[in-house]
């Protein structure tokens, strides 16, 4: 295995009833202990996620499941923590191998870089469009980014995702950390406020894990309902970057060329869904009209309005 650059390194990964796998998860993190510290941060989880983890010698935080927040408890996190970089994953996130965490790390070597985030492979069940998504979202090519980059990629520039995800700790928290009580997106924010400061996000193509999910229609609406309330809630995001309907326009074309070559059998089913996200997304902009019955109904994120 690569030797990591000469700066402390700590994983934390929230965990809730973690499920089939992770164990594998576990499995895949070892061969990185003791040299790097792994915190699990467990929201009263009602199966042995926790026993496994203290086993493999992880530090655990118990905290109630009600009080976990997408923001918050990262936060957190990075008050318990010391290392100079924290690392954010998430329970179905496995590393494809354990030099994925080396190869993210690497990206620090540039003193300007306050956050770093890997390459996202489908699981060997995603289905094509999940696996497009995929593709979509993290090519096979690494690029780094500043505030600079704004007029040309848009929204794009402060993406990345705490599936697997690496951040200068003193710099995040320098920049306001993760933002507290946002329906999610938590990462993409931490993002926008280090480019505010004038860090640099790095995309390290060759840090790679397996991550995605096969959504029902039913999910996809919910979750670009819940992207709606967030853009709608910090419409400071869309007044710097830019609107974010561009870069849906251009996922539809990439999907559609994806479909035609490898599944087109799944076309009529990407224009269902296609309507059902902008919908989604157009109802969560408007969701200060809405109940909080019925947004409780239509979100991913139901707890958020308790």
């Amino acid at each position: 295995m690569a030797v990591l650059p000469p700066l402390s390194v700590a994983i934390c990964v929230p965990t809730l009833n973690a499920g089939s796998r992770w164990q594998a998860w576990l499995a895949c993190v070892a061969p990185l202990l003791p040299e790097v510290t792994l915190l699990v941060v467990d929201s009263s989880s009602s199966d042995d996620a926790v026993q496994e983890a203290e086993a493999m010698g992880a530090s655990v935080r118990v905290i109630e499941r009600g009080a976990f927040d997408h923001g918050a408890t990262r936060d957190q996190a990075l008050q318990w923590l010391e290392q100079d970089i924290v690392v954010f994953m998430t329970q179905d996130a496995l590393l494809s191998s354990p030099d994925s965490l080396t190869e993210l790390v690497d990206a620090f070597a540039d003193p300007q870089v306050g956050a770093a985030y890997g390459r996202q492979l489908p699981h060997h069940d995603a289905t094509p469009l999940a696996a497009h998504a995929r593709l979509f979202n993290y090519p096979a090519r690494s690029y780094v980014v500043s505030s600079d980059d704004i007029p040309t990629k848009g929204i794009k520039t402060a993406f990345l995702s705490n599936s697997f995800a690496a951040y200068r700790r003193e710099a995040l928290i320098g920049a306001g950390g993760f933002p507290h009580r946002t329906i999610l997106s938590e990462d993409m924010i931490a993002g926008a406020r280090l480019l505010k400061q004038g860090w640099k996000i790095a995309y390290q193509a060759s840090a790679c894990v397996y991550h995605s999910h096969n959504y029902t229609l039913v999910q996809e609406f919910k979750r670009y309902f819940d992207i709606g309330v967030l853009h709608h809630r910090e419409q400071w995001l869309l007044t710097w970057l830019g609107p974010a309907e561009g870069e849906g326009a251009r996922f539809v074309r990439s999907e559609i060329a994806y479909l035609m070559r490898h599944a087109p059998w799944y076309l009529p089913e990407a224009g269902l869904r296609t309507v059902l996200k902008y919908v989604g997304y157009r109802v969560g902009r408007l969701q200060h009209y809405l109940s909080n019955t019925i947004k409780k109904s239509i979100s991913m994120h139901h707890r958020y309005w308790q």
